[in-house]
């Protein structure tokens, strides 16, 4: 007898009840994109709003793994839920995604009867429609909406697309390494700019300190300064040594004070119409990409492509005739 294929709204309920595999398939078809993914983002949205969504980023090799593979076994042991969204915008193959660390954390994901548990998900993005910017908040939102808390972000390397990530979680974590110059390069790609906490990694190495020194120079000389005179905080600096179990408590204390600290302010509100902000954006650019691609190969987008390579009209001629055509009403053509 065939097996009935569950419907999304079934997959979502069985997820909220538990049932890991059905989140699993849940995810995927957020990786997907399309219709099936708006149908889940709808599902979600009443249901979230919950959960801390914690970013972690570094340069590659700074242990973040390690780091994040003991903070999901401590919190399990303490009896949280929390779920890691282990992103690779590039490949599944790269940077610890899949294999490595994310085998221990796999350890803490085991489910047990009655006991806390996590959910680890690796998602690569190359190739998926709707790409990173997409499929990582419905991804979150998926976690937070069945009942995982804390959620958690790691993303690789250091670029802009691990800035726009961390910098739309709560509370943006950046884990750097002595003698590899992270600090250097975590400014300039930004991080600075949207870090909420610190954690020199390795800290049993020479050069951590140095590594701690920068960092305060650095946040001294930034605009950092002026955010911290005008909310009352300042972004710790943990030193931590993750391969040997040291300092992930200290970590997870601060991240557990900057959320304190973000409820006082009335900050988190803030941070999550951000997010939601950066979502709909994304979404909007996807959405006029699609019709942008549909307006060119129409009939007359075509002819203006067309007068337009043949230096006929000037390309700014072409363009805002296909703008015209993408703004108007439908119902006048």
């Amino acid at each position: 007898m065939a097996r009935h294929k569950r419907s999304i709204p079934e997959l979502y309920a069985a997820a909220r009840s538990g049932e890991r595999r059905a989140l699993g398939r849940l995810l995927t078809l957020v990786e997907r994109g399309g219709a099936g993914a708006d149908q889940i983002s709808e599902l979600a949205h009443p249901d979230a709003g919950r959960a801390h969504i914690v970013g972690i980023t570094g340069a590659p090799g700074a242990g973040k793994s390690t780091l994040v593979g003991q903070l999901v076994t401590d919190l399990v042991a303490a009896g949280r839920n929390p779920a890691v969204l282990a992103v690779d915008p590039s490949s599944p193959l790269t940077g610890g995604a899949i294999l490595g660390d994310r085998i221990r954390m796999d350890d803490a994901a085991e489910p047990g009867s009655g006991k806390a548990t996590a959910f680890v998900r690796s998602m690569a993005t190359r190739g998926h429609s709707g790409g990173l910017a997409l499929a990582v908040p419905l991804a979150v939102r998926v976690f937070d909406a069945v009942g995982y808390d804390p959620v958690i972000i790691e993303t690789v390397g250091v670029g802009q697309v691990e800035v726009d990530v961390v910098g739309a979680a709560d509370t943006a974590v950046v884990v750097m390494t002595p003698g590899t110059g992270d600090a250097v390069q975590a400014n300039k790609a930004g991080l600075l700019e949207v870090a909420d906490l610190f954690v020199v990694n390795k800290a049993d190495r020479p050069g951590a300190n140095d590594v701690r020194r920068d960092l305060d120079l650095m946040l001294d000389l930034s605009h950092m300064t002026g955010q911290e005179s005008e909310t009352g905080y300042r972004p710790p600096i943990i030193m931590a040594s993750a391969l040997h179990g040291d300092g992930s408590g200290d970590v997870w204390d601060a991240v557990e004070a900057h959320l304190t600290h973000l409820d006082e302010a009335d900050l988190r509100a803030v941070r999550r119409r951000h997010r939601i902000r950066t979502e709909v954006r994304a979404r909007l650019e996807q959405a006029m990409a699609a019709a942008a691609e549909t307006a060119m190969n129409s009939e007359r987008g075509s002819q203006w492509l067309d007068q337009a390579e043949r230096t006929e009209i000037a390309p700014t001629h072409a363009t805002n005739q296909l703008l015209d055509v993408l703004l108007s009403d439908p119902e006048e053509h």
